[in-house]
């Protein structure tokens, strides 16, 4: 379809006219991070931005129900945290005066991978901890201090106003009670931004308006999540800061130990289809003892469990590809899992939600093109593709995958070959360890794995020795072998 036509400008949003021109203004579909970060760099562009959320935001970083995977554990990798940082200075210190962990990996960490322990080296990359409600709290409080931005809670937003050529605002109700024979209303705008989540219902919003809903590519591994917080308790003295075993075609269980702030710890177990971890204590504490080693069931009996034990399942990997041409309107975005959602194994959301927000100021920003939408669209899409890479590339090796995305392209044997010997040597080689987590960091393009020095570790190096039971103390320059 001809872009001159449907993918018209969001430029209204991007340069500033003279007075008496109408007030410019910008609707984020959901007050999740994704959505806070958009509005963040909206109200740079608009003179009103309005987040539209089905929920009354706590006053208090606790859980709420739009965000269901917020009692699951979460990592901020080391480029969602430079992202972040760029977009609200000073929040990194903020976290931490909160109290959310920092670890280095790998030497902060025991690491099962690919049938091998890692050797705890020097660290290359660090991760923050902290819960997810605490971490949506803190930038929450930050977005929302913003002049330009206002919230409307507890709505929903039942479709989108305008037509197929463009999109002019947001049909939404009030939730509850209040909405009870109650007509939809219409809150008018120059861009609307979806950043609903997975479940985003945008797709048949567009269809209704008579535009061309985008093509998805699913790919479900079949993967469940339970996960608990636990006190310490008895294991105040263990030698690590967390536990990590990551499954694989193979190996269909994994788990996940980290601390978070108040001195509390999160526990994840999960198992491929046909493994999924129970959700009652016993069954939880005994699905650990199913694990490649015993080192965090024997964690498991002496701490102190104090939250229930959740369940997950929604784990598939899910793009809509509006960055592709078609006879869809100006004036509408997709970010955030709206956009791409990842298996949550992989850690990579909320660093995607900031990297996503650093793409759109970018795209809005550049003084050398017009931000059309298809072309701000294209570049959120890019800031997304490296996590779906890595996810849906590792997932679609798993027996059992489903999805239209599954299906192997004639490059990917070599690659996964290849792939899979990085893997291996990273447990053990420092250098291939580095470069692996670089990538998986979302720090460095995968095509850094190809790199001369690393390509002949991969392809010709031996096997480097890696421990035969999880080191408990990390190595130093002295003794690493």
């Amino acid at each position: 379809m001809a872009e001159s036509g449907v993918q018209q400008n969001v430029r209204t949003l991007g340069s500033r006219t003279g007075g008496g021109s109408p007030r410019r203004h910008a609707v984020v579909i959901g007050g999740g991070l994704a959505g806070l970060l958009a509005a963040h760099v909206l109200a740079e562009h608009a003179d009103r931005v309005t987040i539209v959320e089905r929920d009354r935001f706590p006053e208090e970083p606790v859980s709420r129900p739009g965000v269901p995977q917020d009692r699951q554990v979460h990592v901020m990798l080391e480029s969602g945290q430079n992202a972040l940082e760029s977009l609200l200075p000073g929040i990194d210190a903020e976290l931490r005066e909160l109290g959310v962990p920092r670890l280095g990996m790998p030497d902060d960490i025991v690491q099962w991978q690919a049938g091998r322990w890692y050797r705890r080296t020097a660290a290359t990359v660090h991760i923050l901890t902290g819960s997810r409600p605490l971490t949506d709290w803190a930038v929450r409080r930050r977005v929302l201090a913003g002049p330009r931005i206002e919230v409307v809670e507890g709505a929903e937003v039942t479709g989108l106003a305008g037509d197929a050529r463009r999109v002019r605002g947001v049909r939404l109700r009030d939730r509850g009670a209040a909405a009870a024979g109650q007509e939809p209303r219409v809150l008018e705008a120059d861009l609307v931004v979806d950043a609903s989540g997975r479940s985003s219902r945008a797709p048949e919003w567009l269809t209704a308006l008579g535009a061309e809903p985008p093509h998805e590519e699913l790919l479900d591994s079949g993967l469940a999540y339970a996960s608990a917080v636990y006190r310490a308790s008895r294991n105040g003295d263990s030698p690590f800061g967390g536990v990590y075993v990551v499954a694989n075609a193979t190996q269909p269980l994994g788990a996940v130990l980290l601390p978070m702030e108040d001195d509390r710890w999160f526990v994840t177990l999960s198992g491929m289809r046909g493994n999924e971890p129970p959700t009652d204590e016993a069954g939880f504490t005994e699905f650990a003892t199913r694990l490649p080693h015993p080192v965090l069931h024997e964690w498991l009996l002496k701490a102190e469990r104090v939250s229930p034990v959740h369940g997950f399942r929604k784990t598939a990997n899910l793009r809509r590809r509006y960055d592709r041409p078609g006879r869809r309107p100006a004036g509408f975005l997709a970010t955030g899992e709206a956009l791409c959602a990842f298996n949550p194994v992989y850690g990579q959301g909320m660093s995607v939600a900031a990297l996503s927000a650093v793409a759109l100021r970018e795209a809005l920003s550049d003084p050398r093109r017009v931000p059309t939408t298809h072309r701000v669209q294209r570049a959120l899409f890019a800031a997304a593709r490296p996590a779906w890479d890595i996810s849906a590339g590792a997932d679609k090796n798993v027996p059992g995958a489903t999805g239209n995305a599954v299906a192997p392209r004639l490059v990917d044997r070599p690659v996964d070959w290849y792939l899979h010997r990085v893997e291996q040597r990273a447990t053990g080689n420092p250098a291939v360890g580095a470069a692996f987590r670089r990538v998986l960091s979302l720090n460095a393009p995968a095509t850094s794995l190809f790199a001369p020095s690393i390509a002949r570790a991969v392809l010709f190096g031996p096997t480097p020795w890696t421990p035969p039971e999880p080191p408990l103390t990390p190595e130093s320059d002295a003794t690493a072998r």
